[in-house]
């Protein structure tokens, strides 16, 4: 039976992390607080500040290290899994057997466990290297793994524009982290008629996608059922990895890259951009949103 999906805005992550920041700096669920010396209008107040965490996360397959990458040190598991499969280091969600984290003051590691006859293929695209946050294809040694994925998506949801609207307006709410700190990307995953049902948050907007996609892989949830909304610009990245999990409706709150919006015609995708509360742009396969 496949488990129910958690609430939107569960930061997953905390008690395990509490305690983790550096000495002299308040640790919290995936968020710090530090002293600062603010200036407003000429007069200058020492007081403190909320900031995002961003920490190097080791990802390791069976022991092999894989990618290292500047993450969010929250939902680790959900980025595991959906790192592994949107990057199709698997073919389907099945192949992933397992995911523990661990984490210490200044790290985070991630054990992944796949099948076996996808190992020597694991080993022969290793990446190993330091991904920068915003990284979307670092470590890509080929023209053939950088531009991949060029199935097509299945059907996909019906999304009104009334509730395509009614996303946009609800996910500034459903970010605690980026509430709090204001630096953080946040993917949400919205099935019409429910709203959104789950979100999840990253200093990284790639890996905000991974672990919405992450949750949603570990809950069984169906692809065609809904619409990712992203806070971040859709890039290609953003639309190759929706499509290699069967997403076919990616909605960006910023601008999207002529080539997001060639790869999402290409792959049946459909790509709205520049949404805000009283409007958006589709740039490819309109015909999933409807009066």
């Amino acid at each position: 039976m496949a488990a129910a999906l958690p609430p939107a805005g569960d930061a997953a992550a905390t008690a395990s992390e509490a305690g983790a920041g550096t000495a002299g700096v308040g640790a919290g669920a995936a968020g710090v607080e530090v002293t600062v010396d603010r200036w407003v209008r000429g007069e200058s107040q020492r007081t403190h500040d909320r900031v995002a965490q961003e920490l190097p996360v080791a990802l390791v397959y069976h022991g092999v290290p894989h990618v290292v990458m500047l993450a969010t040190p929250s939902d680790l598991e959900d980025l595991a899994y959906g790192f592994t499969l949107s990057e199709e280091l698997v073919a389907q969600p099945a192949e992933i057997l397992g995911a523990e984290s661990t984490r210490q003051a200044d790290s985070a590691e991630v054990r992944i466990s796949i099948a076996w006859e996808r190992f020597p293929e694991l080993l022969r695209r290793r990446r190993n290297l330091a991904g920068r946050t915003g990284c979307g294809l670092c470590g890509t040694e080929t023209l053939e793994q950088a531009v991949r994925g060029r199935g097509r998506v299945g059907p996909g949801p019906q999304v009104s524009i009334a509730q395509l609207h009614a996303a946009i307006v609800e996910i500034e709410s459903r970010q605690p982290l980026n509430a709090s700190t204001g630096s953080v990307h946040g993917a949400a995953w919205v099935v019409p008629g429910r709203g959104i049902v789950l979100v999840r948050e990253d200093v990284g907007r790639h890996n905000a996608l991974d672990k919405a996609i992450g949750a949603l892989v570990r809950a069984g949830a169906a692809m065609g059922e809904g619409f990712m909304l992203v806070t971040s610009r859709a890039s290609y990245e953003m639309v190759q990895k929706a499509a290699t999990v069967g997403i076919g409706f990616v909605c960006a709150l910023s601008a999207p890259t002529e080539l997001a919006i060639r790869h999402a015609e290409r792959s049946g995708l459909t790509l709205v951009a520049f949404a805000r509360r009283d409007r958006h742009v589709t740039y490819a396969h309109p015909q999933r949103l409807i009066p």
